[in-house]
């Protein structure tokens, strides 16, 4: 699979990667065999990044890849974790002493004595602006706690923020056919500073998969249940924030436009890796086919992208651009 540097760290990333926080909560249960099942299936299609967070399952999710990595020390993978959701969210909790013990925490998690990359994990809009913040994840770096870092944000703002930030190596954003804002400003800003883009909920919580129906019904514990106006953290982060009606609406006709050997799924991916700017993807999956197929979009070819915008326009954007 072709690999893409992850802008001013120098590290590589293939260009669909695999996000974790299926194999640590809120997404329905995923046993351990099976949670190892979709790393080594993933691993083995040309996944060489792995996306999660500390508190993925309380830490599950950091331990399982620890688990599987330690099993097979030829493999080759970056592993990218998050911090900053394990406290109140308030910028006075944003400190040098807290990040070490995230840290550390991570690093015992993972079973290495370095990070590859840490990013803060969506923290309050006021953190990206504190040269203190940045200050902090510097030492982390100098303490060789961390090879680099970069920030998971909810808005194209806090993105354009952060890009200016001269040691951030990358920006995790939502970027789908359901989101397209950051296409506008932050991949050309991230592009000019020489900053890697980490797109997440690529397939928008899996309706772009075009598997959901208006009655479909999610497990209790699934964030597409408890979240869907945003009770538990950022509603953008469930569904892109659509509306889930107009969304399963949408996502059939959006499975409509996949040509011949493309499942919905991979159409989206493949739009997204298309994106000029993008580094890497990181769909989610919870089993070991979901992971082949994910990985398997990288090899398809090129789509024109006319026909998505146009979707887009017309269903989608004025429920979510005014907001991210």
């Amino acid at each position: 699979m072709d690999e893409r540097v992850i802008g001013r760290s120098g590290q590589w990333a293939s260009v669909v990667g695999l996000g974790t926080w299926q194999l640590g909560a809120d997404w329905g249960d995923v046993d351990d065999k099976e949670a190892l099942s979709v790393l080594e299936t993933a691993a083995e299609s040309g996944v060489t990044f792995f996306d999660t967070a500390d508190v993925y399952g309380d830490g599950r999710s950091e331990e399982t890849i620890a688990s599987f990595l330690s099993s097979r020390p030829d493999l080759h993978v970056l592993v990218a974790t998050k911090m900053g959701r394990r406290v109140e969210q308030l910028p006075e909790n944003y400190v040098l002493d807290n990040f070490r013990a995230w840290n550390d925490r991570s690093r015992r998690n993972l079973g290495v004595d370095r990070v590859d990359l840490v990013q803060l994990h969506c923290p309050p809009t006021a953190v990206y602006s504190s040269d203190a913040v940045f200050d902090a994840l510097d030492t982390l770096v100098e303490e060789e706690r961390i090879a680099a870092y970069g920030v998971s944000v909810e808005t194209c703002a806090e993105a354009l923020t952060a890009i200016a930030r001269p040691n951030v190596a990358s920006v995790q954003i939502i970027l789908n056919p359901f989101r397209m804002k950051p296409l506008t400003e932050v991949l050309p800003a991230a592009r000019e500073a020489g900053v890697g883009i980490i797109a997440r909920v690529p397939l928008a919580s899996g309706l772009l998969s075009g598997r959901y129906t208006k009655d479909t019904v999610f497990a209790p514990d699934d964030h597409r249940t408890y979240n869907r106006h945003g009770e538990a953290f950022d509603q953008g982060e469930t569904f892109s924030g659509v509306d889930y009606g107009t969304g399963v609406e949408a996502a059939a006709e959006f499975a409509a436009l996949a040509p011949e050997g493309f499942t919905p799924a991979q159409l989206a991916l493949r739009w997204i890796i298309e994106q000029d700017g993008v580094t890497t993807v990181i769909p989610g999956a919870r089993n070991p086919a979901q992971a082949r197929a994910n990985a398997a979009a990288a090899k398809l070819p090129p789509q024109t992208a006319a026909a998505i915008r146009e979707l887009y326009d017309r269903r989608i954007k004025d429920q979510v651009e005014h907001r991210w």
